[in-house]
Formats: C-alpha cells, structure tokens, sequence
C-alpha cells in the first residue's frame, strides 16, 4: 500500500507488458446510491422546514383545531347526530371557516331612510351560524330585493370578518287604484302599502290593471307636458295598452296606444291656442293621428240639437 491508500499489486500475470499497476479503493454502487439518496432527503427535509417557517403566525394551531373538528364531525356524522349538529351550528364548512376566523362580526348598513337596520337584518337572514367564507352574496341581494320598499342592494364581503350592504329605498311614487283600493306604489311599481297617509294624496294617480308596472312610462308622459300635468287627475289604464287622462274638470283626454306624446303635444297646443278647457266639451279623442273627436257636455249637445233644428225650420225643412 502506498502513502495515498492505494493497493500496489503485481500485474505480471495478466500482462507481460507491465510492470506495476494502480487500483483505486471506491465504495460500492450501492452505497453510493444510498448516501446520494440521503443528501437528497436531508434538503427535502431542509426545504419543507423553510417552508413551514415562513406560514402565517397560528397557522399550525388552526390546521391542528380543523384537524380535531374534522374528526368531531366524522364521528356525528358515524353516530348519527350529524342533522343535529347542522341545525345548532350550521353547515359544517361553515363551522370550520368560524373556528378559522372567518366568523361575522359586523353588518354595516348604508343608504336607510325609512327602513330601519334591525328590519333589513331580519330580510337579510343572515344567522349567526353563517360564516364570512361561505356566504352567499347574491342570496342575500334576492331576499333584500323581495322587501316592497328596496328598489336597489349591494352587497359587499370584506374579509375576514365584515359585510356592507348599500340599500337604495323604493320611496313611494305614486297612488295606484285597482278594484276600488288605493296602493302606494314605488317607482319600479311594486306596492308599498295601503294610502293611509295624506301627504301621499299629492302624488301621481294610476288606475286599473297593468297600471302600475307602466307607472314610469306614466309620468314620464307627463313630464313631457308641464302645462298639461297639474291639469290631470289621473291616468287610466285602458286594456293594458293606452291611457285615458281624466283631468280635474272631469274632461277625458284619449291618447292612442302609440305615440301618446305626439297626441298629448297636440291636446296642449288645443288648450293653448284655441282654448279648448273653456268650451263645453267633456272629451277628445285623439286615437285617430289624421282627426281629432271632440264630445260636447249634455247641455251643449241639447243646445247644439235645437240650433239645427231651428236652423232647418227656417229652411222649410223639417223640424
């Protein structure tokens, strides 16, 4: 053996051509394999404890408390308790995201007017089983929606713990009668409630079926005409396709089913220019877009029947 730990054996029977020869002592195959196996495991282990290292402070602890949930709900549900367990703390997702953090700690409620916080949570359903990760957002828009005075909601999640809801109030709007009831109705036409509040009586007058889910294109038309609106009483519905306006004097304006505006621009030139609220009539008919149909009181009718007639006597024509 020479100083390096090499073995120096004789070559000479192998080959007579050399004199000395060198071996190499190396370690075997397997044990190669077996040391490159372990210094690839030790920085896996090094990498997944550097991994560990940068999680969120009380990581371990939450993973450890859905661990034992986890395995607290696998038994109700083994033992048959799991129905139970879901009425008290409510879905199971929803308790693991609670015991996370994810629980709701505040509802802020913006845009209240007439409705008050305590009514909008109680149409909101939001229990305290509900968990801020679970929530259904859009649920809880459509149960607000079905309330009569909210027109408009959004709902807003900011976790881990808050919720807004913005509400935009359906204020009355107009005064809708069906059947002899008269309903306060909001802008998109819902009812509100019944008219028991005199400082409503002011508000726009609809009558008849489809009335009120045409409310908008009602006033509207009115709008259009600002001579014309504090002259009407109110605006029928006829067949759930025209209006009939029937104005404070009790005169009747019959608009057609199409281009009610061009007909009403037409009715407030007449009152304008020929002064036709100051005849008596008791109502034109503005159906027709090439004529208009005007109907005379019952004393002018009676009038007007007995100047023919004595006009056609005067003619020697018969009386």
């Amino acid at each position: 053996m020479d100083g390096s730990g090499r073995d120096l054996r004789s070559l000479r029977a192998a080959s007579p051509y050399a004199q000395t020869g060198y071996v190499y002592r190396t370690e075997p195959l397997s044990s190669r394999f077996f040391h490159s196996l372990s210094s690839s495991s030790a920085l896996v282990l090094d990498r997944v404890l550097a991994g560990f290292a940068r999680l969120p402070k009380g990581f371990g602890s939450s993973l450890t408390v859905a661990l034992f949930v986890g395995t607290a709900l696998f038994g109700l549900y083994r033992g048959g308790h799991f129905d139970a367990f879901a009425a008290t703390y409510g879905e199971p997702r929803s308790a693991i995201a609670r015991l996370l953090g994810f629980d709701i700690r505040s509802v802020t409620i913006s845009g209240l007017a007439t409705l008050d916080e305590k009514a909008v949570l109680a149409a909101a359903a939001i229990g305290p089983e509900e968990s801020l990760l679970f929530l259904d957002a859009e649920s809880v828009r459509s149960r607000l929606l079905e309330v009569p005075m909210i027109r408009e909601v959004a709902v807003r999640k900011f976790y881990p713990n808050a919720l807004s809801i913005g509400i935009v109030e359906n204020k009355p709007y107009a005064i809708w009668q069906m059947n002899g009831d008269l309903s306060v109705i909001g802008m998109d036409g819902r009812v509100i409630g019944p008219l028991d509040d005199e400082a409503f009586a002011q508000l726009p007058h609809v009558v008849g079926e489809g009335a009120a889910s045409h409310i908008g294109e009602f006033v509207e038309l009115m709008d259009s005409q600002p001579s014309i609106k504090p002259l009407v009483r109110a605006g029928i519905r006829v067949g759930d396709r025209r209006w009939t306006l029937k104005l404070n004097n009790g005169f009747d304006v019959f608009l057609p089913e199409e281009d009610a505006d061009k007909a009403l621009a037409r009715f407030a030139a007449m009152v304008r220019d020929k002064k036709l609220l100051d005849r008596d009539i008791m109502s034109v008919d503005l159906r027709q877009p090439d004529r208009v149909t005007l109907r005379l009181t019952e004393v002018a009718a009676n009038a007007r029947m007995e100047l023919l007639k004595a006009r056609a006597k005067a003619k020697g024509g018969p009386a």
